[in-house]
């Protein structure tokens, strides 16, 4: 099976820290979507989109990538770190519409964070991804994979 992960990790590189997790365990390819805007995806079988979350959205690099990048039928999952630990999958929808896309699961935890009046206080979530949040980062993909 072939597969890869979109990262888009801009903050304090928290989600990075995820997707990297899962891609030495697994041996996952990982492209970096605010470094590379175009990549065949067709002969994957399970894409990962994985961002921080910005105002309640994916990172626009990661919804362009998959707007413009991914193919119709494919398997696809999703990552994201933010302060709130909540499922933001939805801001994907508009990026994926019309692509047939199969979604097997989205893991979120959090991640430190500065942003805006955080940074006064020292961040919040601090040493957030934690051992135990890519534990659980490698065990979600590992039982993505076993769905397939």
């Amino acid at each position: 099976m072939k597969s890869i992960i979109i990262c888009a990790s801009t903050h304090h590189g928290n989600t990075r820290k995820v997707v990297d997790a899962i891609a030495e365990k697994f041996g996952v390819e990982v492209v970096d979507s605010t470094v590379v805007t175009a990549k065949d995806l067709s002969d994957y079988d399970l894409i990962g989109f994985a961002s921080g979350i910005y105002a309640a959205n994916f990172h626009p690099s990661i919804q362009r990538f998959a707007e413009n990048n991914l193919p119709k039928d494919k398997k696809i999952f999703y990552i994201m770190t933010s302060a709130m630990d909540k499922d933001f999958s939805k801001s994907m929808s508009g990026s994926i519409a019309g692509k047939n896309a199969e979604c097997l699961g989205a893991f979120s935890c959090k991640g430190y964070n500065t942003f805006g009046p955080f940074k006064l206080v020292g961040g919040t979530a601090k040493g957030r991804p934690n051992e135990e949040d890519l534990a659980a980062a490698c065990k979600f993909y590992e039982d993505i994979v076993a769905k397939l």
